[in-house]
């Protein structure tokens, strides 16, 4: 697998797990309003970095005031802000970007380690979100990255469908 299609696979899960994410939010009666600012985070933080590495300038707040259903509509837009980003990118991966942070601060960073950052921080808060369900009583979506492909949840361009053993991992299972 090379270096896009590893990516595109990764964008792939992410685009998976936000999705189940948000239907848990959706079959929660009354989600935390802590667990959709979160996901409404982990959105804009996206394009955030998407502006970065675009060079444009930042077009929304890192923390929005989404409601669930402008969540699940800036998710599916940035599902294909992202695969027309990686099909279309022109420079490689080791190719570096200069911006400045939310605080005015400027650095320089690689694309991949920008990509890599964008899947890990939606992970990261893909998880206080399901801590957050768990919390108010509700029961999160299982998103583990390895569910996902075991289950043959993530498809990617070139994705060959397999699975070493039989049957569906529950909510447990690692």
């Amino acid at each position: 697998m090379n270096g896009l299609e590893h990516f595109q696979r990764l964008f792939a899960y992410d685009e998976w797990a936000n999705r189940e994410v948000l239907a848990s939010l959706r079959g929660a009666a009354a989600p935390p309003a802590i667990a959709l600012e979160r996901i409404a985070h982990i959105l804009s933080a996206q394009y955030v970095w998407f502006d970065r590495l675009k060079q444009q300038r930042q077009t929304l707040p890192v923390w929005p005031s989404f409601t669930l259903e402008q969540s699940e509509s800036e998710a599916a837009k940035l599902v294909l802000l992202w695969k027309d980003y990686l099909s279309t990118m022109e420079a490689g991966f080791d190719a570096t970007i200069t911006y400045k942070n939310t605080i005015g601060e400027s650095w320089t960073s690689r694309i991949e380690d920008v990509l890599t950052h964008v899947i890990m921080h939606s992970a990261y808060h893909r998880g206080q979100i399901a801590a957050d369900l768990r919390a108010g009583g509700f029961t999160p979506a299982y998103t583990d990255f390895i569910h996902g492909i075991r289950q043959g949840f993530v498809e990617w361009p070139g994705s060959r469908q397999f699975r070493l053993g039989a049957g569906k991992a529950g909510p447990t299972a690692v």
